[in-house]
């Protein structure tokens, strides 16, 4: 059994201090041993999927623990905490959150509560979905244009780089090699010539 302890703070150095004692005390208390504390500064509006959090729960295997100060260090919404708790209940994950005292671990109240966790998340993605969709066909209904304005050109990675890829096309680089050499794909490269008018003189 492993024990991890998840830390999410911004810049608050305080917040962190306070984090780690109530993660550290909260094991010491319950008896879970020796606690491997991953502490990770980011925003909570960034998916678990892009952050550290995602590589801790890959590797968590049946019977581990994982203790965070509060649920809401998890996910940028209850969507995204119910979803992850949804996938630790079905690892057979133990998750400590110090604060409301939840704890979820492999027994049947654990399991029904999972099924809840995961039913409510499809629910919610429905509900959001559902809501986009009315909400875009009522601008439509408004004759609000829906889409980038006409004409409008979009942003792109190589914005910026226009006379160093018209001087190449002068000097008949092909395209791949362009492509290559800016680290985009072909296709993209191309678009960009074309939508920028970006022709040998």
């Amino acid at each position: 059994m492993a024990t991890y302890g998840y830390i999410r703070v911004s810049t608050d150095k305080q917040d962190l201090e306070t984090q780690k004692f109530g993660i550290l005390n909260f094991a010491n208390e319950k008896g879970l041993g020796q606690v491997a504390l991953v502490e990770e500064a980011v925003s909570g509006r960034v998916s678990w999927k892009n952050r550290e959090l995602h590589r801790i729960i890959d590797g968590l295997c049946k019977g581990d623990v994982l203790i965070v100060t509060e649920l809401s260090r998890l996910g940028r919404s209850m969507l995204e905490v119910m979803e992850l708790l949804s996938i630790m209940t079905k690892k057979e994950v133990k998750v400590f959150a110090i604060k409301g005292g939840y704890e979820l671990g492999n027994n049947i109240q654990s399991k029904v509560l999972a099924f809840a966790f995961a039913l409510a998340a499809e629910i919610e993605r429905e509900l959001i979905s559902d809501r986009t969709k009315e909400a875009l066909a009522k601008k439509k209904a408004e004759g609000v244009k829906l889409g980038r304005p006409s004409g409008r050109l979009g942003k792109s990675k190589l914005d910026g780089q226009e006379e160093e890829i018209g001087r190449l096309l002068e000097h008949k680089v092909p395209a791949a090699a362009i492509a290559r050499l800016l680290k985009v794909s072909r296709p993209t490269l191309l678009g960009f010539i074309k939508s920028r008018n970006l022709t040998p003189n």
